[in-house]
């Protein structure tokens, strides 16, 4: 997600008994800086400090429909204004207060006391907020606001999600289970139900002529596709048509597929190399119609602008410090290690096409889920470093050191007896998941 999708409602306050001329000099500082990182601000430079110019912000902000509001204390004010605007505006609110130099005289602006007296009246009433304490350019402050606003746009987006979920989690399954309400309520996220029978009908129809293109393109890409059984790998490949067709159709923005048996037994084919190229394309895609693992994929993939995977964790070796990541053979191909050569394979289980075999390629992580392990909704959070290793099995794999250590990740997944899937991204996006958590309002576990 670039700044400039995000737009920021800017609104400065303060009282006419500081010193104004101080206040609105750091204003445009603090207004300067922020346009320069890119975002698309709303809101004059003017101080907003009566009843009147409150109201007037307010509609300014809503007719905007503003991802979030950056309220700058400019200068002391109580709380009331703070509380209308929060009260009045749909959006996450992050407090900012300037410092003051300490040279003997008048107290010229006492920001930070403004917003100590703002969050205690936002707390009171129930409204989540974050803050900043720190100069216009300082860069501590421009990264704590990127993670706000990239969370902020994140929220935003949420409520305009459709996911499909293609059949029913299997037996046993439960944590695949999906909460249509509690998703609806908390993140936004609605989910529509297909069925599988007529899915595969349509899969059986895809035009030969796109399923032709896809082979003569994976040929070019993957080792041993000449090997795969022809039916069934156009049969992977007609459902690739099938599902990119459902989320053009449906308006859908990631999809959670029964994938066996099925796929198998019914359409006589892998469902994973079609979620592969699905997540390689941005429309996340999970396994055993795991919902809340597409629905984690599609904010990893916003933060990091790059495709998610979701992937089981197989192994832990506590001496070594590191864990196997890995699935049959449905993460995206641009997560392979650009030394190795991706290959075309068969499932493990149910020998049949089309799979995607590699190892994933090095680099820092950052580990997430979506958790209902608890009965109430939380948001995982780790982080680690895939390591350069041979494939630990067929399908796709990866070994990664956890940051906390392997011991306390095992123990973590264990003792709260987490979902059996994790999703990941390259690159370090703690930040913003944790800045996404606190404006859903979701408690935070770190992994």
């Amino acid at each position: 997600m670039n700044p400039s999708d995000i737009r920021i409602g800017f609104a400065p306050i303060a009282r006419p008994t500081f010193d104004l001329d101080l206040a609105r000099e750091l204003t445009a500082q603090v207004y300067a800086a922020v346009s320069a990182e890119g975002y698309t601000l709303t809101g004059s430079q003017d101080l907003v400090m009566d009843d009147a110019a409150v109201d007037a912000r307010i509609a300014e902000l809503t007719a905007a429909d503003v991802d979030m509001v950056l309220l700058l204390q400019a200068s002391f004010a109580d709380s009331t204004m703070a509380l209308k605007l929060a009260q009045a505006l749909d959006a996450p609110l992050l407090l900012w207060a300037l410092p003051e130099a300490q040279v003997g005289g008048r107290l010229r602006i006492n920001s930070f006391c403004g917003i100590n007296l703002a969050g205690h009246g936002l707390r009171r009433a129930g409204i989540n907020y974050d803050y900043i304490y720190a100069e216009p350019e300082d860069r501590a402050a421009s990264r704590r606001l990127r993670e706000f606003a990239m969370a902020a746009g994140i929220r935003r987006r949420l409520r305009e999600t459709r996911i499909g979920r293609l059949g029913e989690h299997p037996a046993g399954f439960d944590t695949c289970r999906v909460n249509h309400e509690a998703l609806k309520a908390q993140l936004g996220v609605e989910v529509a139900q297909f069925e599988l029978t007529p899915f595969f009908a349509r899969a059986r129809q895809a035009a030969p002529a796109k399923v032709g293109a896809l082979a003569a393109d994976l040929r070019e890409r993957l080792d041993g596709f000449d090997n795969m059984e022809p039916e069934a790998a156009n049969g992977t490949l007609g459902a690739y048509v099938a599902l990119d067709e459902l989320a053009r159709r449906e308006s859908l923005s990631g999809l959670a597929v029964r994938c066996w048996p099925e796929f198998f037994t019914d359409l006589g084919c892998s469902a994973c190399g079609a979620m592969s190229l699905l997540s390689d394309e941005f429309t996340p895609s999970s396994c055993e119609a795991d919902v809340n693992g597409t629905i984690t994929q599609l904010i990893l993939q916003w933060v990091s602008g790059m495709p998610a995977f979701g992937s089981d964790i197989v192994a832990i070796d506590v001496a070594a410090d590191e864990a196997t990541l890995w699935h049959c053979g449905l993460a995206p191909l641009s997560m392979c290690d650009p030394e190795v050569r991706p290959q075309a394979t068969i499932h493990s289980n149910r020998a049949k096409p089309l799979l995607l075999q590699f190892p994933l390629k090095p680099g820092r992580v950052t580990i997430a889920r979506l958790s209902e392990a608890s009965g109430e909704f939380r948001l995982v959070i780790g982080s680690g470093e895939m390591l350069k290793a041979p494939p630990a099995f067929t399908g796709t794999s990866g070994r990664i050191r956890f940051d906390s250590g392997a011991a306390t990740a095992m123990d973590t997944i264990m003792r709260e007896g987490l979902e059996h899937h994790l999703s990941l991204a390259y690159g370090d996006h703690q930040g913003e998941l944790e800045a996404l958590a606190r404006q859903l309002g979701l408690p935070v576990l770190r992994l």
